[in-house]
């Protein structure tokens, strides 16, 4: 594995750590990169590895049946993919699938449970974080049956662009339509509408943030309340 320096992270969760705890958990990490559209772990299978996000970022979905599936968070370099883990569960229900590409901090269960237990300033953040997550994922399942799809649309692009390294991204239709559990046509209209207000730009699957204020305004309160979240309880 990489030996890793402490002062070496662009990821949030392990930034905030005190020096001699970071540098316990980075020595147990690997950098990797991380391909749109790659499956880190399937649900309902053992989880073989923990994921902090420093570049890419990636959706925990719920599979409804063999094809489809709901998008409940989005993980890019504020937190980690595997929190179960933390829990003392190895299988995850959740589907890990890479929404956009970069770079990532890969460690072993194994050993990722060996320095959570002899760093206490680590099982505290990761506590929290779950929290954090838990929270927002039930607030995504509220939002999935009352908001309409345009403002989720929005709400999801805008929590794209806060973990993506540009204003553009990849994402298609249809992997939009997969991640929020609707048809592609709703995503056409939706993106259309988006694009025709001057929010977005969308071109063969590259979508380029144009006015992120005005998309902020098209989103639905969801956002905003999951950003006061994190912020309030981790920061």
């Amino acid at each position: 594995m990489a030996n890793l320096r402490p002062a070496v992270t662009n990821n949030r969760l392990l930034a905030a750590l005190p020096d001699k705890d970071r540098g316990r958990m980075l020595k147990q990490c690997e950098q990797v990169e991380l391909s749109t559209g790659d499956i880190l772990h399937e649900a309902g299978t053992p989880q073989r590895h923990v994921y902090f996000p420093t570049g890419g970022f990636v959706s925990l979905v719920a599979p409804i049946n063999s094809k489809g599936g709901l998008e409940v968070a989005l993980v890019g370099n504020e937190g980690m993919v595997g929190i179960s883990a933390v829990l003392g569960v190895s299988v995850s229900p959740l589907r890990h699938l890479v929404h956009g590409g970069g770079s990532a901090l890969r460690v072993s269960m194994a050993s990722f449970r060996g320095v959570l237990e002899l760093s206490p300033a680590l099982r505290q953040r990761l506590d929290l974080y779950a929290y954090v997550k838990i929270h927002q994922m039930a607030q995504t399942a509220a939002c999935t049956r009352f908001h309409m799809v345009e403002a989720r649309l929005a709400r999801l692009l805008l929590m794209a662009h806060d973990c993506s390294p540009s204003d553009t991204f990849y994402a298609t239709h249809e992997f939009l339509a997969y991640r929020l559990g609707v048809r592609r046509a709703g995503i056409t209209d939706a993106a259309t509408s988006l694009q025709r207000l001057g929010h977005i730009r969308y071109s063969r699957g590259n979508i380029t943030i144009v006015n992120r204020r005005g998309l902020e305004g098209r989103s639905c309160g969801c956002y905003l309340a999951a950003k006061e979240l994190y912020d309030s309880v981790l920061s």
